[in-house]
């Protein structure tokens, strides 16, 4: 009987045909922020946070025994096999979402909190993890052991998927109202632009009944009472009754953005109810508002993300160039080079294109790297004034004691101390950090400081989107890119990848020619050695720190960075899936050499004649600049070689619409 009760009951199979995504499956998310005003609301939600945080920590404790307990039957796995193992441990996606059950059940408080559909998913949410670890990718590798998570890193809450074959049918989160109505509400009649308040009224369950459709026993027309579904005002969250049914619906407001140029979009996500998918409660840190956090419901559509009309025509106008180019990816710039498929100086001539940080990038980094270090400095005073007892004096404090003892002062109370931490013989802290107690100041200014990390990582995406835009929009869709592993560039030159985020740019590049029908292929750097041949053929040997090219044989000469992108677009693949495949058509790159001839050159060659005004050629800003000749890098010793030294200051003339400090410089030839 006590079996029996855990065990519990589950549905079988389906006898139906099972339901697909359309579109091959593709989906995309739109953030919608929620607004909670109301205290008993914003209680329940941090409720239901933190009792899904005890089913999530719980299953991650469970199943790491269980892996732990699967790896040590070392000989059972070789006697009996692995899936055998993992069945008599209960390693498996059932298995976690019967504990994930069990958990629920026995806790006792947990269950007026969550449900048990949010329950199973959290459970299918750990399975992922644990299955990473189980089983190796198509690399051959496995994730490491699994750990449980910090309560400051739970943020997300999954939702259960609403049924597309059974009418009204969506268990956990449920958006509810209509695109329509929620316009009507807050443009006062569809009259003007949506002007939405910054206390938003919670929207009303509809009263009365509504029909049916079907007919009762004694011939008249069946009605039913009135309930979310029948909503058709403002948009809004609901999590209907609640676990235990007591509390009634949990109804959360949505903010849909607005402002110019946001009409399009979300009559692209919200217009259509029936491609909503599934909504996921989410939160993040924000100082400042009620209990420290900002929520919002991420909605899963089925079908592709909105595009803008202006980007879809870009990327037709790019997939119509009939081009080949080569990319070269460098610590502080970003070089490409491209050429007309045929080779024909008839139909266009070579482009090339560097990329850098402008003047204004530069300075917003420096103020952004300054604020960086003035809260870190915060913190860490913080940490010290609330854990006095684990952190000795500095020698000027330590100085001054002495000088007070001497005279015959009495001690004098050190609330900082600036000392090393006391540890252990070996270095070792006596008392771990975490352990240490934390003020509400640190805590707020932690929270302060990871969302100005997380803006500033917005921003670093966004201007690669857009540098990602102007390289296709002139060089195509068809581009060629060394194969490099970007970790190996951040043990050598650490932090200044930061800046420039070149793994970050050739990732957006990646995508946006996949999506205008393109592809960025990858070359081995083993196989074509770009930076170490010319354009005739010729190999010429460089070392880090040479940063022009200089040919013998046909006596080119240009910038290292210039020359590799321009090897690059005459890469040929074997296999386009296999970098190793790649050979460089030396061939094709000698006869783009003479076909060009001294344009070609010029443009590889680096300027030393400065031109502050800028130039417009074909919508985009071509700026030349002042760099250093060679003989001025050859004549400064310096005691490391690096791939690129920090270049001056350049002047920068930004696009109309935008922000001057979101503009990257993009030097045309």
């Amino acid at each position: 009987m006590q079996a029996a009760r855990a065990a519990g009951k589950f549905r079988g199979k389906n006898k139906a045909p099972k339901w697909k995504k359309p579109d091959d499956g593709m989906v995309s998310v739109m953030v919608l922020p929620l607004t909670v005003t109301d205290t008993g609301d914003l209680d329940r939600l941090n409720k239901l946070f933190g009792a899904m945080w005890n089913i999530k920590r719980a299953l991650q404790r469970d199943a790491r025994n269980k892996v732990d307990a699967y790896w040590a039957a070392y000989h059972e796995r070789n006697e009996q096999g692995a899936k055998a193992v993992r069945q008599r441990l209960g390693l498996s996606r059932e298995a976690l979402e019967r504990c994930a059950y069990r958990h629920l059940q026995d806790s006792g408080h947990l269950k007026h909190h969550a449900s048990k559909a949010l329950a199973m998913h959290m459970a299918d949410e750990v399975w992922n993890g644990v299955q990473r670890h189980l089983f190796p990718d198509a690399t051959g590798h496995r994730f490491g052991r699994l750990k449980t998570g910090r309560w400051y890193d739970f943020t997300r809450i999954p939702g259960r998927a609403r049924s597309h074959t059974t009418a009204n049918k969506w268990e956990t989160f449920r958006l509810v109202g209509t695109l329509h109505g929620h316009a009507k509400a807050y443009t006062d009649g569809e009259q003007h632009e949506v002007q939405q308040p910054r206390r938003m009224p919670k929207p009303t369950l509809p009263a009365g009944t509504v029909p049916t459709g079907k007919v009762t026993a004694s011939g008249k027309p069946g009605i039913r009472k009135a309930t979310w579904w029948d909503h058709t005002g403002p948009l809004a969250v609901v999590f209907a009754g609640g676990p235990d049914g007591t509390k009634g619906d949990l109804m959360l407001p949505v903010r849909i953005p607005q402002g110019p140029g946001q009409r399009a979009r979300v009559e692209h996500f919200l217009a259509g109810p029936g491609r909503w998918h599934r909504v996921d409660l989410v939160r993040r840190r924000k100082p400042g508002t009620p209990g420290g956090w900002a929520y919002e419901a991420h909605l899963m559509i089925l079908g592709p993300g909105y595009t803008a009309p202006a980007v879809q025509q870009m990327r037709q106008q790019a997939a119509d160039l009939d081009r080949i180019g080569g990319v070269d990816g460098n610590v502080s710039n970003l070089s490409i080079v491209s050429f007309p498929a045929s080779l024909d100086p008839a139909e266009d001539a070579p482009a090339v294109t560097e990329i850098t940080l402008s003047a204004q990038e530069q300075t917003r980094l420096e103020k952004e790297a300054k604020k960086r270090r003035g809260r870190a400095r915060a913190l860490e005073r913080s940490r010290r004034a609330t854990n006095t007892a684990q952190y000795g004096l500095s020698k000027k404090q330590t100085r001054r004691a002495e000088h007070r003892a001497a005279k015959g002062l009495r001690e004098k109370t050190v609330t900082v101390p600036g000392g090393a931490r006391t540890a252990r013989s070996d270095g070792v802290p006596k008392q771990a950090f975490r352990r240490d107690r934390l003020s509400e100041g640190y805590r707020q200014l932690r929270a302060r400081q990871a969302e100005a990390a997380a803006s500033a990582a917005k921003h670093r995406r966004h201007r690669a989107r857009l540098v990602a835009q102007e390289i296709i929009a002139t060089h195509g869709v068809n581009l060629t890119v060394e194969d490099c592993d970007i970790r190996a560039w951040y043990r050598l030159w650490g932090k200044r990848l930061s800046q420039t985020t070149p793994g970050m740019l050739i990732a957006a590049l990646d995508r946006e020619c996949q999506a205008a029908g393109g592809r960025l292929v990858r070359a081995s750097t083993w196989s074509t050695a770009l930076s170490q041949h010319c354009l005739c053929g010729q190999r010429i040997n460089k070392t880090l720190r040479d940063r022009e090219h200089k040919c013998i044989a046909c006596g080119l000469v240009g910038k290292r960075d210039l020359v590799s992108a321009a090897l690059a677009a005459f890469v040929r693949l074997t296999n386009v899936d296999d970098p190793k495949t790649a050979h460089l058509d030396t061939a094709m790159s000698r006869h783009a050499q003479i076909t060009y001839g001294q344009g070609l050159e010029e443009a590889l060659r680096e300027s030393t004649t400065p031109n502050p005004t800028p130039v417009r050629r074909s919508g985009r800003v071509a700026v030349p600049r002042q760099r250093e000749t060679s003989a001025h890098r050859t004549a400064e010793k310096r005691p490391r070689a690096t791939p690129d030294e920090t270049r001056p200051a350049r002047d920068h003339a930004g696009k109309p619409g935008r922000h001057p400090g979101c503009e990257p410089q993009l030097t045309h030839w």
